[in-house]
């Protein structure tokens, strides 16, 4: 077996090839071009998007040359989704996305070196393309019955679906076509989800230009209890460190489930097999250490955000909990922690609040009684420090970085707000 598809299969990255023994074959031949393409719905991608530039990664340490497109095309218009209509953006909010989300990709990926990835926008080749070359060039080679034979199509006969998205598959499989042509593209990536439009694109360069290429997904991945990874109680968790901070997304991957964290790692770390296998007994064994919970936050915040950042987030789980100091946490680290902790904003007059009206409204007790009853009893920390006077006052060199207050209640149960003086 090629030993790239080897390495895939044992991480969990193969879900449908359109021919995996051929496929190895082809990689076998010699260094090929393989691309994967990421629609800009958002302004940033997100852990499932990661998880596709996982196989190119694979890809380029086995001497092949990645492909990332941004779809500024296709993202105007927006693949299908089983549930309803997307929401149309206009042309400056994409194209201002497409310059994020290339910047985003373009740090995950080598771009330098003989096998560089290269970066490439859709828009390039369909902006001056006109509906008459689309449909002639295009649509000829498909199929309305096959078109209406895919699950996500099926699924929206009854709620209806506009032209516009039930034609995105051609406009994906032009794509696959045009990097066949200009970069000698002969393998597309991407999820599962994908599956119908990848083969799609195959199925359009086999017809036009009389090739074989190749096409390969990887499998949904969930939680336990088969929700959406990658999904929080307070919604998605971004690559972009303005929308998921460090902080928190080091903390997201540290509380990942005993039941799935292996097949995290495998996907999310580029370890070695020996190595994770190692980490996978420690934590059959000792799964209160957390090993691999420990393991996959480092490296996947290592590989999105870099060592340093993850050292930060290191630093203020640590600070949190008294084990360093709050002051010695940056500014952007600080305001990071108190958004994760949903620090209320506290408006105050020239008098600065009690430690009891801090307690309360960062909710690490639920009323004034029982806060002065928590410094009472010893149990009452305001920046790590125990307060045991129950009418003290939150004094001006109190205010990290001028403004927020972290209190906690005994070990565990911390808080914080943001003190703004009127």
């Amino acid at each position: 077996m090629n030993a790239v598809i080897e390495e895939l299969s044992w991480r969990g990255l193969i879900a449908h090839s359109t021919d995996l023994d051929a496929l190895g074959a082809h990689l076998d031949e010699g260094p090929i071009s393989a691309y994967v393409g990421f629609d800009p719905t958002a302004p940033s991608i997100h852990m499932g998007n990661l998880v596709q530039l996982m196989p190119q990664r694979a890809l380029q340490r086995a001497g092949h040359q990645p492909v990332l497109l941004v779809g500024g095309s296709t993202g105007l218009i927006g693949d299908p989704k089983q549930t309803g209509e997307r929401v149309m953006n206009d042309l400056d909010t994409v194209a201002g996305w497409v310059d994020r989300i290339r910047s985003q990709v373009g740090r995950l990926i080598d771009l330098d070196g003989p096998r560089g990835a290269k970066l490439v926008n859709n828009l390039d080749w369909t902006a001056s393309m006109s509906a008459l070359d689309f449909l002639r060039d295009v649509g000829k080679h498909f199929s309305v019955n096959r078109m209406l034979d895919r699950e996500v199509v099926k699924a929206r006969l009854e709620t209806g679906i506009s032209y516009t998205e039930f034609s995105y598959v051609l406009l994906q499989s032009l794509d696959f076509r045009e990097l066949y042509r200009s970069h000698g593209v002969t393998l597309q990536t991407g999820g599962s989800d994908q599956w119908g439009n990848l083969t799609a694109g195959v199925d359009l360069i086999r017809r036009s230009e009389g090739a074989r290429v190749h096409a390969l997904a990887t499998p949904l991945l969930t939680k336990a209890d088969g929700t959406k990874f990658g999904k929080t109680e307070s919604g998605t968790v971004w690559l972009d460190p303005e929308m998921t901070s460090p902080y928190a997304f080091h903390q997201y991957f540290l509380n990942a489930e005993d039941a799935m964290v292996i097949a995290y790692l495998k996907v999310f770390s580029e370890r070695p097999r020996e190595e994770i296998e190692q980490i996978e007994a420690q934590q059959a064994e000792k799964p209160f250490l957390r090993v691999a919970q420990r393991a996959l936050a480092d490296d996947i915040t290592d590989l999105v955000h870099g060592e340093q950042e993850r050292r930060a987030a290191e630093a203020a789980a640590a600070a949190l909990f008294g084990r360093s100091e709050l002051r010695e946490l940056d500014a952007r680290t600080l305001a990071a922690v108190a958004r994760q902790l949903e620090a209320p904003r506290l408006e105050v007059g020239e008098t600065l609040p009690s430690l009891v009206d801090v307690l309360v409204a960062s909710g690490v007790v639920p009323s004034r009684s029982a806060g002065r009853r928590a410094i009472d009893e010893g149990g009452a920390y305001l920046n790590n420090v125990k307060v045991t006077d129950a009418d003290a006052v939150v004094a001006p060199e109190d205010l990290l970085d001028g403004r927020w207050v972290v209190v906690r209640r005994g070990k565990k149960t911390v808080g914080a707000v943001e003190v703004v003086q009127g």
